[in-house]
């Protein structure tokens, strides 16, 4: 079934300490939830150490979308998943902290495009409202000089999606991946962001067995951008399937639409 994978390589430069980080907490653990919550896309306020509303609708919606218990509390497990996920570097956040500048986004992009000072620098954001976030937003942030208004996170974590789902595949298959990644996207059945569809719990197979976490090749992203600019083999299909190896019932009874290489595409 559609399945989806991301990058290898992601390490943490600090992890969080042992203690539950909850609602009204503050100080470091917080600087880190929050950097971590906005490298992934769920987090667009400021970075500011004050575990708030924002920051626990954004919690809240990174669980659901990691499958994880849906409580608003940074536990053990959810911490787990965090660290995994994102990448976090305790001395360059803190430094910029202390220098007063004030972050729209953190993680892919360049550092210098991280931070603004003076309110000059405008982040531009793309709508992730949870279907119950009623206090607070967790718009995803969207990076500079990438097409269609998608962060660079959004490109990367489709490139690892292609690369994990379709690297046998023709590069036609490839592109066919990515577009039923935006196709989810722009469906009103489907999250609206593209971690909320990847992550989307047991969505996508490659998320299940780890294949996420690899390292994506050219192809896989020239793919991405080929299906952002518009290119999508697949006629507008919403799920994908191999004949050869699926094990669900229900995906044969999806209205198809064509096959492409291994993949069966369908509405």
């Amino acid at each position: 079934m559609a399945g989806i994978p991301a990058a290898d390589g992601i390490r943490s430069v600090q992890a969080f300490s042992p203690q539950v980080i909850q609602h009204g907490a503050s100080g470091e653990d917080v600087i880190e939830l929050q950097a971590r919550l906005q490298y992934l896309g769920f987090y667009n306020g400021k970075i500011d150490g004050v575990f708030g509303w924002g920051t626990y609708w954004a919690l809240r919606n990174f669980q659901y979308e990691f499958g994880l218990e849906i409580d608003g509390l940074a536990g053990s497990k959810t911490k787990q998943k965090l660290e995994k996920a994102s990448e976090y570097d305790k001395g360059y956040v803190q430094e910029q902290i202390r220098k007063g500048k004030k972050f729209t986004h953190y993680g892919g992009t360049p550092k210098e495009q991280q931070v603004k000072q003076d309110g000059n620098q405008q982040a531009r954001n793309k709508g992730n409202q949870g279907g119950n976030n009623q206090q607070g937003t967790t718009a995803e942030p969207t990076a500079v000089n990438v097409p269609g208004g998608f962060s660079q996170n959004d490109i990367r974590l489709m490139a690892n999606a292609v690369h994990g789902e379709a690297r046998g595949e023709p590069y036609e298959g490839k592109v066919a991946v990515a577009a039923v990644i935006l196709n989810r996207v722009e469906s009103p059945t489907f999250p609206n962001t593209v971690s909320g569809v990847i992550f989307e719990p047991r969505a996508f197979t490659a998320v299940a067995d780890g294949q996420i976490w690899l390292t994506p090749n050219e192809s896989a992203e020239k793919a991405v951008l080929d299906a952002i600019n518009g290119w999508d083999p697949t006629g507008e299909a919403t799920y994908y399937f191999n004949p050869n190896t699926a094990t669900s019932g229900w995906i044969w009874s999806r209205p198809q639409i064509k096959q492409i290489g291994k993949h069966i595409f369908c509405l």
